[in-house]
C-alpha cells in the first residue's frame, strides 16, 4: 500500500505543478517548507476527490460572476493544513485542518440550500467520520502515525483551525485570503504576506488560543480590504445562484437522474455532464438559461414575481472580528478601530431583497406525500408538499 503513496507523492508534485504561479506562490507563503508527511494524506481517493469541486459553490458556471480563476476544496483544504502547521507544528491539528472538508459534496453548501440550512451551512459535515472510517488509505496512515480517528474528524475542536464566527481561526483565514485573490481581487500576494507574518498565537478573552494580529494599523488596513469581499457570499446574486443549483439538483434526483450518494463521488464537471445531458428538456433548459444569465437578468424586490425562477432565500453573513495585541492586552479590532468599526457595521446592516431570482421560468420538481382517510377506497385525507431535504439514495 505505501508503495502506491510513494508513487502518489510523485502525482501530488505534479498536480502541485498544475496549480497557477500565484497559487503556488501563496502556499509557499502559508508554509516556506512544505511538510512532506502531509503528502501521504492529500494523495488519498477521498482527498483528491477535492479537486473536482471548487470553492464557488457552483456560481462559477454563470455568467453572473466572473471568477479570476477555479480554486478547488483540495487546495483550500491544503492550504488550511498549511496554516495550521505553521503556527502549531501539530500532526494531529494539521489534519483534522486538511479534512475538514472531506464530506463536501459537488456544488459545496448548495446542497446545505437544498437541506434547507442556508443560514449555518453545516449539513453535510456529519459525512466526515465516516468517510475516513471506510477509507483503506486513510485509515492505514492514521494507524502507521498512531493517531485515533476522534482525533482528526473534527477539527472544531482545536481553535486553531476552527472557532465561532468573527473569530480568526485558520479556515476562516484561508478562505478570506484567497477568495481575496481568486473571487474579489481586494489585495495582491505582497499584501497577503505582510498579514500572514504578523500572526501570532494568543489567548482570548476566554483564555483559548486564537489567531492574533501584532499590529493594529495592519489589522485595520486587513479589515478594510476583505469588508469589499464579505458581501460577495451573501448578497441577492450569490444567494440567488445556490439556491437555483439546489433546485436543479434536487429536481434530478426526484425525476433520479442524481442520487445523494453522486453528489459526494462525483466532481462538479461529471455532475454538470449530466445535467447538460440530462432526458428532461426542462431541466436542461433551465440550466442552460442560468449559465447565460448575467447579473442584469437578476430580478430583486421585496415582492415575489411568479412569472419567472423567483425564490426567497437567507444566507450566513461570513465576517471576521481578529483580536489585535495592544501592549500586551488583547482587543477586538472593532472596539479599537473606528475605520474598522464602521466597516464590520456596514456589512453587518447590509440590506437584502426578500425576493431574488432570474427571467427566466422554471419552477422546480416537488414530491407530494398523499395521506388517506380510507386506504381501501383511496379517499384523501390530506396531500402535503415536501420541499427541502428530499434527497433519494440507491435502492
Amino acid at each position: 500500500m505505501f508503495d502506491n503513496f510513494k508513487k502518489g507523492i510523485k502525482n501530488m508534485n505534479k498536480y502541485l505543478e498544475t496549480l497557477n504561479e500565484e497559487i503556488r506562490t501563496y502556499l509557499k507563503i502559508l508554509s516556506p517548507e512544505f511538510p512532506e508527511w502531509l503528502l501521504e494524506y492529500i494523495y488519498t481517493p477521498e482527498m483528491l476527490k477535492l479537486d473536482g469541486i471548487g470553492m464557488s459553490c457552483g456560481t462559477l458556471y454563470t455568467k453572473v460572476y466572473n471568477d479570476k480563476y477555479f480554486y478547488s476544496s483540495l487546495t483550500h483544504s491544503v492550504a488550511v493544513a498549511l496554516i495550521i502547521w505553521h503556527f502549531t507544528h501539530d500532526k494531529k491539528q494539521t489534519i483534522s485542518g486538511l479534512f475538514h472538508d472531506i464530506a463536501t459534496p459537488t456544488f459545496k453548501h448548495c446542497i446545505d440550500f437544498m437541506n434547507g440550512d442556508s443560514e449555518n451551512q453545516e449539513s453535510t459535515e456529519e459525512r466526515t467520520e465516516q468517510i475516513i472510517r471506510n477509507s483503506k488509505e486513510i485509515m492505514a496512515l492514521l494507524k502507521r502515525d498512531s493517531i485515533k480517528v476522534e482525533e482528526v474528524s473534527d477539527y472544531h475542536i482545536y481553535p486553531i483551525a476552527d472557532n465561532d464566527t468573527p473569530r480568526l481561526s485558520a479556515d476562516r483565514f484561508e478562505y478570506t485570503l484567497s477568495g481575496g485573490l481568486y473571487q474579489v481581487r481586494v489585495f495582491e500576494l505582497k499584501d497577503i504576506e505582510r498579514y500572514y507574518n504578523n500572526i501570532v498565537i494568543l489567548k482570548n478573552e476566554d483564555g483559548i488560543d486564537e489567531l492574533v494580529f501584532n499590529d493594529a494599523k495592519l489589522c485595520e488596513n486587513f479589515i478594510h480590504n476583505i469588508s469589499k469581499l464579505w458581501p460577495r457570499w451573501v448578497e441577492d446574486e450569490d444567494r440567488l445562484c445556490m439556491q437555483f443549483i439546489a433546485d436543479i439538483v434536487k429536481s434530478m434526483n426526484i425525476k433520479n437522474y442524481i442520487t445523494v450518494d453522486d453528489l459526494y463521488k462525483f466532481s462538479e464537471k461529471e455532475v454538470l455532464q449530466l445535467i447538460q445531458n440530462c432526458e428532461d428538456n426542462y431541466i436542461r433548459n433551465a440550466f442552460k438559461n442560468f449559465q447565460n444569465a448575467t447579473r442584469d437578468s437578476v430580478y430583486k424586490s421585496d415582492e415575489p414575481n411568479n412569472e419567472i425562477y423567483c425564490t426567497s432565500v437567507k444566507g450566513k453573513k461570513r465576517y471576521i472580528n481578529p483580536l489585535v495585541n495592544l501592549e500586551n492586552k488583547v482587543s477586538r479590532i472593532k472596539d479599537v478601530s473606528l475605520i474598522a468599526n464602521d466597516d464590520i457595521n456596514n456589512f453587518l446592516n447590509m440590506k437584502n431583497h426578500k425576493f431574488i431570482g432570474f427571467d427566466f421560468k422554471f419552477k422546480p420538481y416537488e414530491i407530494w406525500v398523499i395521506k388517506y382517510i380510507n386506504c381501501k377506497n383511496k379517499i384523501p385525507l390530506l396531500i402535503l408538499k415536501l420541499n427541502k431535504g428530499i434527497l433519494k439514495s440507491k435502492n
